[in-house]
């Protein structure tokens, strides 16, 4: 059974679980979900809580025999197990797959790691205890996701909100799920159920929206050339080396690069989303892309790269980052493309 974290509590209210899968990169809901989920069971009386951290040398045989042990304390456990890593190798893999053949409804199993990719939810062990229990994937909350999201927080703070906050939170705490909650605790101790306006809110929150490489690839795709330079200037304030920067753009970039090339060879364009493995969700992105950046912007851009990645090096008159960011919006614009990076 597969469900997604706004479905949690209906799901919770349906009865006990005797298994729970639990995996996602986005902080605040893998708290939530673990906190509701365990929550949940002590109240049906599941006092007895074992935690394992499974790594690569982690002894499999511990759950097994944990599972099949009598409790000490109380009739009902829960054995909550971090996969650090998801390539939990034959043993694990044996181990899960015996679990499932000796579930019990005295014990409950959690397990919860980092985001599955499609290879890891096609394993018999994953396939046989999602069978008879719940995944549940955790995705990154961003754009409407995130806006509903911040409604119902503010709902459940009982707090006051002019319609104008919300988008300014948003875009203030994007990609930084676990400080927006925090300022919205803040705004409800400092203001109860008083209104709050824009200004108010202005006032009191600060700037800690935290981005990552790959967000800065999607806005880029996407267009979206003021989040392309909120992004730069976050992670350079967090000391982000600006190699790594060029590496993930110059990627992309050679990227659009070859698609565009199959594509003026009369390769079908779902063809080759599939060759490059673009999931579903990005697709968007980069039919936007490819529909509105030239061959010769990106070519442009490219040499461009090179360029910066050799200022960055050798030159430290140039703040890197601006440059970085002048590259991308050239993808998009065309008067730039005509101008070197030999600025001295």
């Amino acid at each position: 059974m597969k469900i997604y974290h706004n479905q949690l509590i209906s799901t919770l209210s349906q009865g006990t679980k005797p298994v729970w899968l639990i995996f996602g990169d986005e902080p605040w809901q893998k708290n939530d979900s673990l906190a509701q989920v365990k929550g949940h069971a002590q109240q049906q009386g599941f006092n007895e809580l074992i935690r394992f951290s499974a790594d690569d040398k982690f002894d499999w045989q511990q759950v097994l025999d944990e599972y099949q042990s009598l409790s000490l304390f109380a009739n009902l456990r829960i054995i909550e197990i971090e996969l650090t890593s998801n390539k939990i190798g034959d043993k694990g893999s044996k181990a899960l797959l015996t679990l499932t053949e000796q579930l019990t409804p005295d014990v409950m199993l959690i397990i919860h790691g980092a985001r599955l990719d499609t290879a890891s939810t096609n394993k018999k062990w994953f396939k046989s205890l999602s069978k008879v229990g719940c995944y549940l994937p955790l995705y990154e909350l961003e754009g409407k996701s995130l806006l509903h999201w911040l409604n119902n927080q503010a709902k459940q703070l009982s707090l006051s909100l002019e319609p104008n906050i919300l988008p300014f939170l948003s875009e203030l705490f994007a990609g930084n799920v676990l400080a927006l909650e925090q300022e919205l605790q803040k705004l409800a101790i400092l203001y109860g159920t008083k209104a709050i306006t824009l200004e108010n809110a202005q006032q009191l929150v600060i700037n800690q929206a935290k981005f990552n490489p790959f967000q800065l690839v999607d806005a880029l795709l996407l267009g979206d050339l003021n989040k392309v330079v909120r992004i730069l200037d976050q992670q350079q304030q967090e000391g982000v080396a600006i190699a790594q920067l060029i590496w993930f753009v110059h990627k992309e970039i050679k990227q659009l690069i070859t698609m565009q090339n199959l594509i003026s060879q009369g390769v079908n364009q779902a063809d080759i989303f599939k060759q490059f493995r673009i999931w579903d969700k990005r697709k968007p992105f980069y039919n936007n892309a490819l529909n509105k950046i030239n061959t010769v912007n990106l070519h442009t851009a490219l040499s461009r790269l090179s360029d910066l990645d050799l200022i960055s090096k050798t030159n430290s008159e140039f703040n890197p980052f601006i440059i970085l960011a002048d590259v991308c919006v050239s993808l998009f614009h065309d008067n730039t493309k005509n101008f070197s990076l030999a600025y001295e």
